[in-house]
């Protein structure tokens, strides 16, 4: 009876660590991404190659991405972003560009993890914004003072106009879904946890059997 309950605790534990393995990987949304030329980020161009992009594990502010080398031993700059929504997920990494004029890097604008309505629309330098609004004719979201790692929580944003005028971030940019109305006599739908109990319950019959083939071996 204690060998049952050993053998049936070490599969319970063994499945739960399988859940947490896939969420701590989703946590910081990390991603791979290959850049065939120069591309521009806030306050630095990266030259070609392949970078990591993941968000800086923090509770304080969850839109600070960290860019890394190939093999993810440096970290080559952290970046301070806002929320960017979109209508309809991909399955697939998304990076957004601004327009630049032809010859010069292109400006890294958004970057999307796969699956997900929300992205991370990159924050750019006061100065630097006015131009890039200017050249993409988009607003485009602007640091108010120099970003550091004990103050990116806490630096007001605003958003830059293609007019070269400053205006409040969440007026300009679209941070958040659109408020959809729902007809009063409709339920909201709830995720079923049917699947779930059926993963469990089916982790628990493997455990059963092999213990069943242990004890006839031990009998």
């Amino acid at each position: 009876m204690k060998l049952t309950k050993i053998f049936v605790a070490l599969a319970a534990l063994l499945f739960v660590g399988g859940m947490f393995t896939i969420q701590a990987q989703t946590f910081n949304q990390k991603t791979y991404v290959t850049f065939s030329h120069p591309v521009e980020v806030p306050g630095k161009v990266l030259p070609a190659g392949k970078y990591g992009f993941q968000l800086a594990e923090t509770s304080t502010y969850r839109h600070v991405v960290q860019i890394f080398n190939e093999d993810g031993t440096e970290l080559i700059t952290t970046v301070l972003a806002i929320p960017n929504y979109r209508l309809t997920a991909n399955d697939k990494t998304v990076i957004e560009f601004a327009e630049r004029p032809a010859g010069t890097p292109p400006a890294l604008r958004a970057w999307f993890y796969p699956a997900t309505n929300f992205g991370q629309e990159f924050v750019y330098p006061r100065a630097r914004a006015v131009e890039l609004a200017e050249a993409s004719n988009e607003v485009v979201p602007a640091e108010t003072v120099e970003l550091t790692p004990r103050n990116f929580s806490r630096i007001p944003l605003i958003a830059i106009t293609p007019e070269q005028k400053q205006e409040p971030v969440i007026e300009a940019i679209q941070t958040t879904p659109e408020p959809v109305e729902v007809a009063q006599n409709t339920l909201p739908k709830t995720a079923s946890p049917v699947p779930l109990v059926m993963l469990i319950g089916g982790a628990f019959v493997i455990a059963g059997f092999g213990l069943r083939k242990f004890n006839k071996q031990n009998s």
